[in-house]
């Protein structure tokens, strides 16, 4: 069997959190490694766990998605980042897609909706 991708989960809403970690963990190609509740905290955790994927939050206390993705795209091996957000505009799409996102999805749409961005942002990195 091949070697799952990791996955770090950041968002600030526990439930949210726990309720990503079922949905990663059914599937059988991608593994949660670690989990993040604000911006900073998930820099560090990137730099710690090295996760080949990050399902990212725009709303987060000290740094905003945005920033924490700009700084993600900054380190030598970036994950794939996707992000996941309530907010669905054109101007949310356009500075994730300008901070580096390599995927979207919107909380409301469901989640098949991220599982299907993750392998996309995985697809594109191979």
């Amino acid at each position: 069997m091949v070697r799952p991708y990791t996955v770090l989960i950041v968002d600030d809403v526990p439930v949210v959190r726990e309720a990503l970690r079922w949905l990663i963990e059914d599937e059988a190609d991608l593994t949660v490694v670690g989990e993040a509740s604000a911006g900073l905290e998930a820099v560090d955790r990137v730099v710690d766990l090295a996760p080949e994927v990050v399902i990212l939050d725009v709303e987060l206390p000290d740094l905003d998605g945005f920033a924490v993705a700009r700084r993600l795209k900054a380190l030598p091996n970036p994950p794939a980042i996707v992000f996941l957000t309530v907010h669905g505009d054109t101007l949310s799409r356009q500075r994730a897609l300008e901070a580096g996102g390599d995927g979207f999805a919107e909380k409301g749409r469901g989640w098949l909706t991220l599982v299907e961005q993750i392998h996309l942002a995985l697809a594109d990195r191979l």
